[in-house]
């Protein structure tokens, strides 16, 4: 850890160092720290241990490089980074390092966060989505914002009412659908599509699924069953762009049919 900060302190140098490196910012280094945080999944979900590794020493450099740039401002160092969150895990795991009950799983998170809930009125934020990144993936913060509201109460009483709430924002998108020859009131519909994003973003959270993991879990299905319909279509010579709609209709069910 030592070697890295001295490697960091080097490229930053403002005489002898590299001059890409003295140019960055917090913000223009932003969208690599987002960009490794998701090659870190992405490695984890290729099982690649050898690439995981590389991962999170390159998010690990990210959290040196905003260090180190908050150290030459006078605002904080590493060390003070390291401190902050060795603080927080301990105060946020009492039964782990206090007398706590140890509980369950369920117990725990609800611990979590009641804890974190105290340490924003600490730092005088009063509203129960204080604290919620706006740079977060949508559907993630929407997940997050949703969980906020409920544990105040603020929250469909069961998935019924929540399936219930998803036919009515349908309804209302149909009725935005333009009629023939009709302009787009394209405002309404994306407001409307919107409404229900958040609604099923609720419905996975109230059957405890990970709205973005099922969403990935969809992606990665459409396009292993969209490639092999190509690949049946390649092998007997024709251009997946010249086949009609009924035939890869038709390919399409026999590979979702092999699947099972």
């Amino acid at each position: 850890m030592t070697a890295l900060l001295h490697v960091m302190a080097a490229l930053r140098n403002p005489e002898t160092g590299c001059p890409w490196d003295r140019e960055q910012n917090f913000a223009s280094i932003a969208t690599y720290t987002i960009e490794e945080a998701y090659e870190i999944a992405d490695a984890i979900k290729k099982n690649d241990r050898s690439a995981l590794c590389d991962e999170l020493g390159d998010l690990l450099l990210q959290v040196v490089y905003h260090a180190r740039i908050a150290e030459e401002l006078g605002w904080f160092d590493f060390n003070d980074v390291v401190a902050g969150i060795t603080d927080k895990m301990i105060r946020r795991h009492p039964h782990v390092f206090g007398n706590a009950e140890r509980g369950d799983t369920a117990g725990q998170t609800e611990a979590w966060e009641t804890e974190k809930a105290r340490e924003r009125h600490r730092r005088t934020e009063f509203s129960a989505l204080d604290g919620i990144a706006g740079t977060l993936p949508a559907m993630i913060r929407a997940q997050k914002l949703a969980r906020r509201a409920a544990r105040v109460g603020f929250d469909w009483p069961d998935v019924a009412a929540v399936l219930d709430k998803l036919d009515e924002e349908i309804a209302e998108l149909r009725a935005e659908l333009p009629r023939p020859a009709a302009t787009p009131d394209l405002d309404r519909i994306e407001d409307e599509i919107g409404d229900i994003f958040f609604v099923l973003v609720n419905l996975a959270r109230k059957l405890h699924v990970s709205s973005e993991s099922a969403l990935t879990r969809a992606n990665a299905k459409f396009e292993r069953r969209f490639r092999a319909m190509e690949a049946i279509l390649i092998a007997v010579g024709e251009a997946p762009e010249n086949a009609g709609l009924k035939e890869m209709e038709d390919l399409w069910r026999r590979v979702k049919l092999s699947e099972c």
